[in-house]
């Protein structure tokens, strides 16, 4: 007999005059064991006339299925009240307990199988050509703009590139900072809407065991976007593990049928890419330095933007098509890329400006980034392969680290800052409006007030500037602090050090090429040109 599955809270057999309802349907989440709630009732009898035709019959019981005590049980059980014969209920038991067993490992398999979309060959023809157009990255920026990202225009192309790198081997991963309601998760929503469906898991609430039941590989080369990392402390080791390890294990105490206890190891396995957002940054350092730290733009300009287009959409005037449109076209784009080694030939000429903190780390980044640029033009690289290895892969080229060190400018000068965003925000907002004012000295009163911030957030970031030297507390005849500001070009100082560090690394990398040309150039690696990619995607 076949069981109707088709309404998940309520599976029906009917076995003759049996009608057997699993209520509540069941879980597919433990192997070990086959708990239902069974009803089982008799159709199409006739009862004598002093039994009523309304009359609720039918047998209910919570049982495993896989406890031959219990279902001997329930079986003397059912025949007793319903008059049935024993054989009859032991064989539909029996049945459904093996459609069951069916049911639950297709289940399981469509849990670790994505069901991407096909793409017709008119969408995958448009992606192509989009990937194989010039000015990919600022056409790109645009397209990301079109589609309802206001504003921000280094912070979401960088973030849909390192959404992008989820492909990879070695996947980025970003937080992004800044205070209440200034728009962290929006921004990264907007940008994750152009990633497929199939290749992200959204997250609003993670509990401290959660990313250990996923499926062993259900997560790998996916986006997990945590909407909210404050108040997340519990499950901020094992996301570290999945960006630095690439998988997670936990060892578990279970019970068998028999009663026996049972050692389970559980094992998910990356890599993923991690984004999530926060207000919180110091607490989260060691995630932190894991990932990409980009800062929402506060500023007065910003408001002013994300209001018209808030004024606009209201209205009717935004075109809701066109950005539907452009989100599925760059949600295709990333359905036809394909994994690919990607070779930096210049990476030993890249230095770092010293001024970076933590540059082990840091340095990993930033080549990273520079292969996720390049592994985003694949369709406009030339794939070559290793003769001596084998191996297939496309090449750095200079255009790559120059988009890449434009992009990470603002990343560099966080990491480069002794300060944290919040801080140096507060602080660059302090000597705008102290020097519009042509105030010296200043309370922390004075600056809630001007910057219209609480009072103790402001004591806060004067704490922090004063141990840090970069205001000065000054001898007042009130009973109230004044502090005077040491420098006001020290951010200034700081950006044009990066800027000029990184236009450094290319004109040395210039040089160095230059100079290898003239002189007797390196034995290259036995390589061979195969046609491009989006030739060999086309023709698949």
């Amino acid at each position: 007999m076949y069981m109707n599955t088709e309404n998940p809270n309520c599976f029906v057999y009917e076995a003759g005059e049996l009608l057997i309802e699993l209520l509540g349907g069941i879980r597919i989440d433990t192997l070990d064991r086959m708990r239902v709630t069974m009803k089982v009732s008799v159709i199409n009898r006739k009862y004598p006339q002093y039994i009523s035709e309304t009359a609720d019959l039918a047998v209910r019981h919570n049982l495993d299925l896989y406890n031959d005590t219990q279902v001997e049980k329930f079986v003397r059980r059912v025949a007793e009240r319903l008059e049935v014969g024993s054989i009859a209920i032991t064989k539909a038991i029996a049945d459904i307990t093996s459609q069951l067993e069916v049911y639950r490992l297709e289940q399981l398999s469509k849990q670790e199988m994505r069901k991407e979309k096909v793409l017709s060959a008119s969408e995958r023809e448009s992606a192509v050509q989009f990937l194989e157009g010039k000015n990919l990255l600022e056409r790109t920026n645009e397209m990301i703009g079109k589609s309802g990202v206001i504003g921000e225009e280094i912070n979401r192309l960088l973030m849909y590139l390192i959404f992008t790198s989820r492909k990879r081997e070695h996947p980025l991963h970003i937080i992004s900072l800044g205070s209440s309601g200034i728009g962290k998760t929006y921004l990264q929503e907007k940008v994750g809407e152009l990633i497929p469906a199939e290749d992200k898991v959204e997250i609003t609430i993670l509990s401290e065991n959660a990313l250990y039941y996923f499926g062993q590989r259900e997560l790998q080369h996916r986006l997990v976007m945590i909407e909210d990392l404050d108040g997340a402390e519990n499950v901020l080791y094992p996301l570290r593990e999945l960006q630095s390890k690439k998988f997670i294990t936990k060892t578990l105490a279970q019970k068998t049928t028999t009663g026996e206890t049972k050692t389970v190891h559980i094992k998910v396995e990356g890599p993923v890419s991690i984004a999530g957002c926060t207000t919180q940054e110091q607490v989260y350092e060691d995630n932190a330095n894991r990932s990409f730290l980009i800062y929402i733009d506060e500023s007065k300009e910003q408001d002013n933007r994300i209001m018209e287009y808030q004024r606009r959409k209201s209205a009717g005037s935004v075109n809701r098509k066109q950005e539907r449109e452009i989100k599925e076209l760059l949600q295709n784009t990333q359905r036809v890329l394909q994994p690919v080694q990607v070779r930096n030939p210049y990476a030993e000429y890249l230095m770092l400006p010293d001024g970076v903190f933590k540059p082990r780390r840091t340095n990993a980044h930033y080549l990273a980034f520079i292969e996720a640029v390049t592994f985003y033009h694949q369709f406009q690289r030339a794939e070559r392969v290793d003769e001596d290895t084998g191996e297939r892969y496309i090449e750095t080229t200079m255009e790559d680290i120059q988009a890449a060190n434009y992009l990470m400018r603002d990343v560099l000068l966080r990491k480069s800052d002794e300060l944290t965003g919040a801080c140096r925000n507060y602080f660059e907002r302090l000597k705008q409006v102290l020097q519009k004012q042509k105030k010296s000295l200043f309370t922390s009163s004075d600056a809630s007030k001007m910057l219209r911030i609480p009072i103790s957030t402001v004591k806060r970031h004067n704490l922090a500037l004063l141990q840090s030297g970069y205001i000065q507390r000054q001898e007042a005849d009130t009973k109230r602090f004044q502090y005077e500001v040491t420098s006001y070009e020290d951010y200034q100082q700081l950006q044009a050090t990066i800027t000029t560090a990184l236009d450094t690394i290319l004109e040395r990398l210039t040089s160095s090429l230059t100079a290898q040309s003239t002189n007797e150039p390196v034995k290259p690696v036995k390589t061979k040109r195969v046609r491009p990619s989006a030739q060999r995607l086309t023709e698949k």
